[in-house]
C-alpha cells in the first residue's frame, strides 16, 4: 500500500468526520487525524503536506495544525513514543531510551564479500595508487 493511497483514505475520512465534528473538539480531531497520518506516512510529514489532508476550503491555518501537533505532543508524554520536529517535518518515533529493545528487532547480517572482492580491495589498500590494469596482473 503506497503513502499517497493511505493518505488520500485519511483525507476521504477526514471529510466525512469534520463536517460532524463540532468546533470545540476541532484541536482534538486534528491532533487524532495528524497522529493518524504521521503513523500511516512511515516518513517525516511537512506542514504543507499536513495540509494535503483537506480541501482548500477546509484546510486549517498553520497556526490551528501547529497547536493539534503540540496537543499530539503533550499527549505522547510518558508513552513510548514521542512527537519530534526534524528537518524534514513531523514524527512519531519510538523514544530514545527504549532504543536498545527495539533496535532488537531489526537484525544486522554481516555483509558477505565475495573472496575475489576482499582480494581487490586487499590490493586497493596496500598498492595505491593502482590501476584496473595492474589489478588483473596480480590475479
Amino acid at each position: 500500500m503506497s503513502d499517497d493511497h493511505t493518505l488520500s483514505d485519511i483525507h476521504s475520512a477526514a471529510q466525512a468526520i469534520t463536517v460532524a465534528a463540532p468546533a470545540e473538539q476541532n484541536h482534538d480531531f486534528l491532533a487524532r487525524l495528524l497522529e493518524a497520518a504521521l503513523l500511516a506516512a512511515g516518513d517525516a510529514l511537512t506542514l504543507e503536506r499536513m495540509g494535503q489532508l483537506f480541501d482548500e476550503a477546509d484546510m486549517p491555518p498553520a497556526a490551528e495544525l501547529l497547536a493539534a501537533l503540540e496537543l499530539l505532543k503533550a499527549r505522547c508524554s510518558g508513552r513510548g513514543m514521542e512527537l519530534v520536529e526534524v528537518a524534514s517535518g513531523w514524527r512519531l518515533q519510538v523514544r530514545e531510551e527504549y532504543a536498545p529493545w527495539i533496535n532488537r528487532l531489526w537484525e544486522e547480517k554481516p555483509q558477505k564479500y565475495s573472496r575475489a572482492m576482499l582480494e581487490t580491495l586487499a590490493l586497493i589498500a596496500y598498492r595505491q595508487p593502482i590501476t584496473r590494469g595492474d589489478i588483473e596482473e596480480v590475479r
